[in-house]
């Protein structure tokens, strides 16, 4: 196997490969990133047996080959060479040598032939999505996903489709998001997936150009997404997401709309003194008037009042601080919408005549 490459053409696709491995791994091989040369392409492939990122460049005559090389060092090498260096490749039976300019690097390699094989389900369903529209969704719901939790299913985002509508879902016991958009074109199935936390915080870095299309294919128990030139694999979790539809279904007291700016500033300076584990703060809410306040173990206290447009009963209820600042943070106008349920068991916060994007958060006992 031989081959030229500059280094600006290897160094992306690198970088985006080697973020998918472990560092520490069972089978000494999947440290290695997979490296496979035809005649005028290279293919790179890393995996950790539940994620895998396959990459293609194009190169110009190149001499066939396959091996796998230590994926961290080959990254360190590639990107401590100058940029625009260009990059020569070969392989000597168990080593690779690599040389630029007055540089020699000499890595010791593992066999192409015991590179685990990524097993993939045939992909019955697939439809096409803007990168940009999908890392917003990604974005407006992953924080909400739970890690570790022995409810496994949690430890995930809920991808649901129902002809042209997607529907992403994250939850962990005390928050819940959701956000919804229209796909281009309708895709005549309705089908629930898992997406495993680390496959949706990887997939997040991937989509950096907000203009590309991408295609996205499914099965009961994987999903492969083509972005340009990589191809992204993911073993989805094995299970079934609870039904929270019930949670809209009850009554609620009436609607809260506060200045998105003024709630983040009184949360922040509020919580300073909160408890540090639990991060409670007490909202008293009364006609024309919001009271946030808190204390600690160290009978410290903190409190703030702003005016408010409500009318309607009096309401005291506890939140963690931080689960509130995340959802009014990823609203984007500049009015927070906050309904109460009228047995004080959850607050949707969402924007004002805006349904894409709602956010549920549990009370506290203070």
């Amino acid at each position: 196997m031989k081959f030229i490459i500059n280094r600006e053409e290897i160094l992306t696709p690198l970088q985006q490969i080697v973020s998918v491995i472990e560092k520490r791994q069972t089978m000494p091989i999947l440290s290695n990133v997979l490296m496979v040369v035809e005649e005028d392409s290279l293919c790179l492939t890393g995996t950790d047996l539940e994620i895998q990122i396959i990459a293609k460049i194009n190169i110009k005559s190149a001499t066939p080959g396959s091996i796998t090389v230590p994926a961290r060092k080959f990254l360190d090498i590639c990107r401590l060479l100058p940029s625009g260096a260009e990059i020569k490749f070969d392989q000597q039976d168990d080593k690779i040598k690599i040389l630029s300019n007055r540089s020699r690097f000499s890595l010791s390699c593992l066999p192409a032939d015991n590179y685990p094989e990524f097993s993939e389900s045939e992909f019955a369903n697939n439809f096409f999505i803007n990168a940009g529209k999908f890392k917003k969704a990604l974005e407006k719901t992953v924080f909400c996903m739970a890690n570790q939790d022995v409810r496994y299913y949690l430890n995930g985002l809920l991808l649901n489709i129902s002809n042209s509508k997607i529907k992403l879902v994250a939850s962990d016991g005390h928050r819940l998001a959701i956000h919804e958009d229209t796909l281009d074109q309708g895709t005549g199935y309705e089908a629930r997936i898992i997406f495993p936390r680390k496959g949706v915080i990887e997939l997040g870095r991937l989509l950096e150009d907000p203009d590309t299309e991408l295609k996205v294919e499914f099965s009961s128990n994987n999903i492969r997404i083509f972005i340009k030139n990589l191809i992204f694999s993911a073993k989805l979790v094995d299970s079934k997401y609870p039904d929270f539809g019930k949670v809209f279904q009850q009554a609620f007291f009436e609607p809260i709309p506060i200045t998105k700016q003024v709630l983040k500033d009184t949360l922040t300076r509020v919580a300073i003194l909160s408890n540090e584990k639990f991060k409670g703060v007490t909202l008293d809410i009364s006609s024309q008037a919001l009271r946030v306040s808190t204390h600690n173990p160290e009978h410290d206290e903190a409190e703030e009042e702003f005016a408010i447009d409500y009318s309607g009963e009096p309401i005291s209820i506890a939140f963690n601080a931080q689960y509130l600042l995340d959802a009014v943070t990823n609203l984007d106008s500049e009015i927070a919408v906050l309904t109460i349920a009228s047995n004080s068991s959850s607050c949707f916060i969402a924007e004002p005549n805006e349904s894409n994007y709602k956010f549920i958060v549990m009370p506290m006992r203070l």
